[in-house]
């Protein structure tokens, strides 16, 4: 199953891919959400984000493959972008494992739906660069995920 949105909208374009026989969220949603982060992050229509939807078993494989920890975690990115590279047309690709949006969201408080747009908001600052190896990386990439979180509406610190 595939959805892209933004094709023919203003902003940018983004594609929703689901692997598998995962309980998902609908791709249309998920686009739009998307969006709706590319855009409070200031990107707009030449930009290009694909997510593809799995499950725990399919992301523990790739965590494995790709970062070589032996197991499933919530969201991978995957940069198109160099280093100080402008940000036009493909940013990346985000891999969102669905299986832990539920159980993250009542970890933290969350509904399902914030649990989403927090690992969107996340996974898009890892495809500009932001990480959070160390306390000023941390530090500066949580203060821009409460900036983004709390332009699109979210309430309250989000971790």
């Amino acid at each position: 199953q595939e959805f892209l949105m933004g094709a023919d909208l203003p902003g940018p374009r983004v594609l929703v891919s689901v692997e598998g026989g995962a309980e998902t969220p609908d791709a249309e949603e998920v686009a739009a959400e998307a969006r709706a982060v590319l855009g409070a992050l200031g990107l707009g229509p030449d930009s290009e984000l694909s997510v593809l939807l799995v499950d725990d078993q399919r992301i523990h494989e790739l965590n494995r493959e790709w970062r070589d920890r032996d197991r499933p975690t919530d969201v991978l990115s995957f940069p198109q972008l160099e280093p100080g590279e402008a940000v036009r047309g493909p940013l990346g690709d985000v891999v969102l494992n669905v299986d832990a949006v539920p159980r993250q969201a009542a970890e933290h408080g969350l509904t399902p739906g914030e649990e989403l747009r927090f690992l969107l908001i996340h996974a898009a600052l890892h495809l500009l660069g932001h990480d959070h190896h160390d306390e000023e990386q941390r530090a500066a990439m949580e203060a821009e995920e409460q900036r983004i979180w709390s332009a699109l509406g979210g309430r309250g610190r989000i971790r």
